[in-house]
């Protein structure tokens, strides 16, 4: 059996959920956005701002801020997983992943909700 100290106990069908489900989101944000944009030729500030200042819209875009992090985090650890053999290297290059995608989550949260 083989065991990995780094998955921290999730398992490969946890793994596959969250890759499945994330882009799942992702995919929906995505075509929301790109009709957005599409039906509204005469886009301006107002326009955009009244759309992100909806409360429904705020949500829908910080679900997809936690999906693409957490899309990104099992997509990365699986690459340095597979690829990044000496344990050390492993542990620092997924560290500094998580520190790039917690300022990430933190920036993003912080332009949806802040004044």
């Amino acid at each position: 059996m083989v065991t990995n100290i780094t998955n921290f106990g999730r398992s490969g069908l946890s793994d596959w959920l969250i890759q499945r489900a994330s882009a799942v989101i992702l995919a929906l944000y995505t075509l929301f956005i790109v009709g957005f944009l599409l039906f509204n030729s005469g886009l301006d500030y107002a326009a955009w701002s009244g759309l992100f200042a909806q409360t429904w819209m705020r949500i829908f875009s910080l679900l997809a801020f936690v999906s693409l992090a957490a899309h990104a985090w099992v997509g990365l650890w699986t690459v340095t997983t597979d690829y990044l053999k000496p344990t050390g290297i492993r542990i620092g290059v997924q560290f500094i992943i998580i520190l790039a995608i917690f300022v990430f989550l933190v920036w993003g949260i912080t332009v949806l909700w802040g004044a």
